[in-house]
């Protein structure tokens, strides 16, 4: 929502340098990437509730910190503190529907979670860009703090703990509140081994972050071009994030339809009446190889000015072949290592794909200046490419992998 509005934040505090305004709207994400390794292990021992309530509570008063930040230092702490804050929803969701949700059904319900966290960013530039044009930018900001306020509030009244340890332990009137917890060292330190030691969770968060990170590479290219390549005002090029929105949301309406079916007729296919992991990773093969000739069709038509609709078609293809790795890579990773461990797998990934979304599009200047559009997401659309194998080989050698890499947590 705040991408738009950059413009107004880097004239307001005086950033001149392009690379510091780019760093200012990706230091969200940097965020993002490492909170999850602790609040993953914290929901493990606390439970999930606290740990929400917590970070809604401070992403709320760090937005309306931001919103009120009068220097370059200010905004760019503040909105990092927002991250690390944000990063609850992404850490603990997946956890949280393994704990309530049996692993037939979990298709359906990761497909409405995965609602926010994709089509947040493709939406919220939308909103965002006439707000920015109205209201200046500093009401980007007031506009989400009064909706995570809202969320927050309803979060308190609605919702329960999830965790089957922190349930038992409370009806047996059991907590463990001592300092010294022999249990927090090996906890805090889970998602550094599985993303170590588990050649799964690496290979997968490596594709994950790679796809992400050419994800808001490309948000970063979206006011050059349709502000300079075609002449939007600020308000209407926010407009042209609804191309990836609109394809995330049909990979979502196809993801809810198939994935809990697929893991059906594969479980029947294979007479096993305990459905493996890889199961997951079916939809996952068929779709993202469109992601390049998406990224293709992007750059080559906003290279040549062609018709402003190519473009954003090109970006339609490349939000429709994303979901089919964010959303399925999370399922599997929720189904391989279950309730007890699926936070701390996720939060190695979205560290990673954090840390992509952050720093890639830093390199985005450089690359369109040396490469221009076209040659630029060629090159981007290429590298796409060279990692669709990684499903398929997943799904033919995933189980035997498991079995020779167990990692003791």
């Amino acid at each position: 929502m705040v991408a738009p509005a950059m413009e107004g934040v880097t004239k307001d505090l005086k950033i001149t340098n392009t690379t510091v305004g780019t760093l200012a709207v990706s230091i969200y994400l940097l965020g993002l990437a490492f909170r999850p390794l602790i609040i993953s292990s914290l929901s493990d021992m606390y439970g999930r509730l606290i740990i929400y309530h917590t970070c809604n509570f401070i992403f709320v008063i760090f937005i309306i910190a931001g919103a009120l930040s009068q220097i370059t230092a200010q905004f760019i702490v503040f909105w990092f503190i927002t991250g690390c804050a944000g990063a609850t929803s992404l850490s603990l969701g997946g956890k949280t529907i393994a704990d309530a949700i049996p692993i037939e059904k979990r298709g359906a319900a990761e497909a409405f979670f995965g609602l926010g966290p994709l089509l947040g960013p493709a939406l919220g530039p939308v909103i965002g860009g006439f707000v920015a044009e109205g209201k200046g930018w500093r009401w980007t900001f007031w506009v989400v703090a009064i909706a995570g306020g809202a969320a927050s509030i309803g979060t308190l009244v609605f919702m329960s703990e999830t965790r089957p340890n922190t349930l038992i332990e409370r009806k047996a009137s059991y907590l463990r509140h001592t300092t010294g917890n022999p249990r927090l060292r090996s906890r805090l330190i889970r998602p550094t081994k599985l993303f170590i030691f588990s050649p799964i969770v690496l290979v997968i968060s490596v594709y994950v972050a790679l796809i992400f990170g050419l994800l808001y590479l490309l948000f970063a290219t979206f006011s050059m071009v349709f502000e300079c390549q075609y002449g939007f005002r600020t308000g209407v090029s926010g407009l042209a994030y609804l191309g990836l929105g609109v394809g995330e949301l049909l990979g979502l309406f196809i993801f809810g339809i198939l994935s809990d079916r697929l893991m059906k007729a594969k479980m029947a296919a294979d007479r096993v009446k305990v459905p493996k992991p890889e199961y997951r990773l079916v939809l996952m093969m068929w779709f993202p190889p469109v992601i390049g000739p998406g990224l293709f069709m992007y750059g080559w038509s906003a290279y040549y000015k062609v018709q402003w609709i190519v473009p954003i078609l090109g970006t339609f293809i490349v939000g429709f072949g994303s979901f089919f790795v964010i959303m399925p890579s999370q399922l599997y990773l929720v189904d391989l290592f279950g309730s007890e461990a699926a936070a701390s797998a996720l939060g190695a990934s979205i560290l990673l794909r954090s840390l992509f979304g952050t720093f890639l599009p830093l390199a985005e200047s450089h690359i369109y200046s040396v490469l221009n559009y076209g040659w630029g997401n060629t090159l981007l659309g290429f590298l796409a490419l060279a990692f669709a194998p990684v499903p398929i080989l997943l799904y033919r050698y995933g189980e035997g992998l498991r079995s020779r890499t167990t990692v003791q947590l």
